[in-house]
C-alpha cells in the first residue's frame, strides 16, 4: 500500500507496508467490478443498502435519484459506479479529530464497537465488524467475486464514519509522551521527481524533529498503531480472527502537495480507511502473470513503468479502498490538504503453495519410510536421457522415466501429513494474533473479573474456585491451539501476547493425555456452555485440575460469577 516498504521476509505487525480519469463524485459512491449480466441485479441490492445507510447515519438528507457509471477494463468487466445525490463530500485543511483515541460518541465507530460488546461470541464479533468495515457491500459477494481479484472503491457521504479510530492528534500525543523511535515505529519518507527518500534520523520520535520532517514534505508512517492506540488494537483483534491470518496496520500522514511514496506492489492484502483529509489514489493492474497475487513486495516503479490504471479516485474521510496483493498503486496529495489513512493488511505468505511447500517434503519423507517404490534405486543409466541437454530427446525411455516421477508425485498425496502442517500454520498464527480485547462480559465472567484485591493490609475476596458444576466455555473462539509436539500435546494461546509482533516467545501449556478428549471438547464447544463434571476425563481430579489450569491462565470464563468460599 502507500508506502509499504518491498520486503521478502515476514510482515512486521504495524509496518506492513485502467481506462478513465478521476471524476468528482457526489453523494455516496460503491465501486465495484461486475460482469455486465449482474449489473442490474446487483444495483438493486446496493442501491437499497445505500439507502438504509444514508437512513441511518444521514437523517437529513433526501435522496432524489441514483444513476450507474461503468467502463469495461481488460478482463472484459465493468467498474460500476453506484451513485446517490446529496451534498458532495468536502474536506478543506487539516481535520483534527481530539478525541485522544477514544471513538468520538457520536460516531459509526462508536456505535458498532458498542455493539461488538454485546456480542457474545467472538466469531459474530468478527463477522460483524467486517460487514461493517465494507458496508454497504455484502460480505458475501466480496469474497466471492472481488477478494483476491479486483481492486474495490466504497465511497460514504460520512466524514465520521473512522471517527476516533486514529487521529493526527493521536500521532501528536504519542510523539510527546511515548517511546516512538525512528526505524521501530516511525518512518519519514518523500517521494520528489521520480525518487524515493527515507530520512530517519537516529533515535527517538520527538515532536521538534517529527513535525520538522513533516513540514519539508515527509510522509510520516507509524509502524505499529496499535502499541500505542487501543482502539486500533481491539479493531485489528477482533478482524484477525474474521481473516484467520494475521491482521496488521499502518497509519500514514502525508503534507499537502506531496507524494511519500513510490508506485509499488506489496505482498498483502490491503484495506485503505481514509480517516482525515483527501488523497489520490491510482491503482493498477498487475503487469504480467507472475505478479497476480505476489508473493513478495516489489522494489519502487517508475512512471515509465505503469499503464493505464484501473481505478483512480480521490479518497474522502470515510471512504474505503481495497486492492489485492500485486497490484501497483501510489498515491498523492493535492489542493494543499493534508491526508492521514490506515492501511489493515493480512493474509501475506498464507495461500496454497506455502502449505505445500511445508507439508511436501515431510510427505516424502513419510513415503520413503512406508513405501518400498520410493526407496528404490534411479536407473544406472538416467543421465544419458535425463537433464537439460536431453530435453529435446525422443528417447522412449526419457518418457518412462517423466511417467515413474508423476506416478510418484501422485502417490505423495497418501503420506501428506495435512492435519499436521495445518497444526504448525495454526499455532503461528497463535504467536502472530494480538492479544484478544474483552468484553464486558468477558471481563466479568473470567479471572481478569474476580473481585480479588489489596485492602487494610491484606488480600480479600481470595477464595473463589471451580466445581463440577460450574459451566465453563473458552473464553474467546480463536485465542488457544491444541497441537501434538514431539509425543507431547501443548495448548498454544494468544492471551500473553504482545500488541508488538512477536515481542514474547510463545506461549504455551502441556495438556496431559488423559485430559485431551475435554480440551478438545473445549475448543469445539465454543461458544455452548460444558459442565466441568461432563469433561470426558478419567476423574474428577483431572477435570477439575485442567479446568482450573484454563481459568488462571484466563483461558475460560464461567457462566455465572465465581462464588467465594
Amino acid at each position: 500500500m502507500d508506502g509499504l516498504q518491498a520486503s521478502a521476509g515476514p510482515l512486521r505487525r504495524g509496518r506492513l507496508r485502467r481506462r478513465r480519469k478521476p471524476q468528482p463524485h457526489s453523494g455516496s459512491v460503491l465501486a465495484l467490478p461486475l460482469r455486465p449480466r449482474k449489473i442490474r441485479k446487483q444495483l438493486r441490492s446496493v442501491v437499497s443498502r445505500m439507502a438504509a445507510l444514508r437512513t441511518q447515519t444521514l437523517p437529513s438528507e433526501d435522496s432524489e435519484d441514483s444513476r450507474v457509471e461503468s467502463t469495461a477494463d481488460d478482463t472484459a468487466q465493468h467498474l460500476a459506479a453506484v451513485q446517490s445525490s446529496g451534498a458532495p463530500a468536502t474536506a478543506s485543511g487539516p481535520q483534527v479529530d481530539n478525541t485522544g483515541g477514544e471513538p468520538a460518541w457520536d460516531s459509526p465507530l462508536r456505535r458498532v464497537l458498542a455493539e461488538l460488546n454485546r456480542i457474545p461470541s467472538s466469531r459474530r464479533r468478527a463477522a460483524r465488524l467486517f460487514e461493517w468495515l465494507i458496508a454497504p457491500m455484502p460480505p458475501d459477494h466480496f469474497y466471492r467475486r472481488l477478494w483476491e481479484r479486483e481492486a474495490v472503491l466504497v465511497r460514504r457521504q460520512d466524514h465520521t464514519y473512522y471517527q476516533g479510530l486514529f487521529s493526527t492528534a493521536d500521532l501528536d500525543s504519542m510523539l510527546r509522551n511515548e517511546e516512538v523511535q525512528f526505524g521501530q515505529h516511525l518512518d519519514a519518507a518523500r517521494y520528489i521527481n521520480g525518487r524515493r527518500e527515507t530520512l530517519n534520523p537516529p533515535g527517538r520520535a520527538l515532536p521538534a524533529a517529527a513535525w520538522s520532517l513533516y513540514q519539508a514534505g515527509c510522509s510520516l508512517r507509524l509502524l505499529c498503531p496499535q502499541a500505542f492506540s487501543t482502539t486500533v488494537w481491539q479493531f485489528l483483534a477482533v478482524l484477525q480472527e474474521q481473516f484467520g491470518s494475521m491482521a496488521g496496520s499502518n497509519v500514514y500522514l502525508t503534507p499537502p502537495n506531496s507524494q511519500g511514496f513510490a508506485p509499488h506492489y506489496d505482498d498483502i492484502e490491503a484495506f485503505v480507511l481514509q480517516l482525515e483529509g483527501r488523497k489520490l489514489w491510482r491503482v493498477y493492474r498487475p503487469r504480467v502473470p507472475t505478479e497476480e497475487l505476489a508473493l513478495t513486495s516489489s522494489p519502487n516503479f517508475s512512471q515509465d513503468d505503469l499503464g493505464e490504471p484501473v481505478l483512480q479516485t480521490v479518497l474522502e474521510p470515510g471512504d474505503l479502498l481495497y486492492f489485492p496483493r500485486g497490484f501497483i498503486h501510489q498515491a498523492e496529495c493535492q489542493d494543499g490538504v493534508h491526508s492521514l489513512h490506515l492501511t489493515l493488511s493480512t493474509y501475506q505468505r498464507n495461500t496454497w503453495g506455502d502449505f505445500l511447500e511445508a507439508i511436501l517434503p515431510l510427505a516424502v519423507q513419510a513415503a520413503m519410510e512406508e513405501n518400498v517404490e520410493f526407496r528404490r534405486g534411479l536407473p544406472r543409466d538416467f543421465m544419458d536421457y535425463m537433464g537439460a541437454q536431453h530435453s529435446d530427446s525422443k528417447d522412449p525411455r526419457r518418457t518412462a522415466f517423466m511417467e515413474k516421477v508423476r506416478v510418484l508425485v501422485a502417490r505423495l498425496g497418501h503420506f501428506a501429513p495435512v492435519d499436521a502442517v495445518a497444526d504448525q500454520r495454526a499455532k503461528d498464527f497463535i504467536h502472530d494474533s494480538l492479544p484478544p480485547v474483552l468484553t464486558d462480559r468477558e471481563r466479568a465472567l473470567s479471572v481478569y473479573g474476580l473481585p480479588i484485591r489489596w485492602e487494610a493490609g491484606e488480600p480479600v475476596n481470595v477464595g473463589a474456585q471451580l466445581t463440577t458444576e460450574t459451566e465453563v466455555h473458552m473464553l474467546q473462539d480463536g485465542i488457544a491451539r491444541l497441537v501434538g509436539e514431539g509425543g507431547h500435546l501443548f495448548l498454544y494461546y494468544t492471551v500473553e501476547n504482545s500488541r508488538v509482533y512477536h515481542l514474547e516467545e510463545p506461549k504455551c501449556l502441556e495438556i496431559y493425555p488423559q485430559q485431551a478428549d475435554a480440551m478438545e471438547l473445549l475448543l469445539r464447544s465454543y461458544p455452548e456452555f460444558v459442565r466441568v463434571g461432563e469433561l470426558p476425563c478419567d476423574s474428577v481430579e483431572d477435570q477439575l485440575s485442567l479446568a482450573t489450569m484454563l481459568y488462571d491462565k484466563g483461558l475460560l470464563l464461567t457462566k455465572m460469577p465465581l462464588a467465594l468460599n
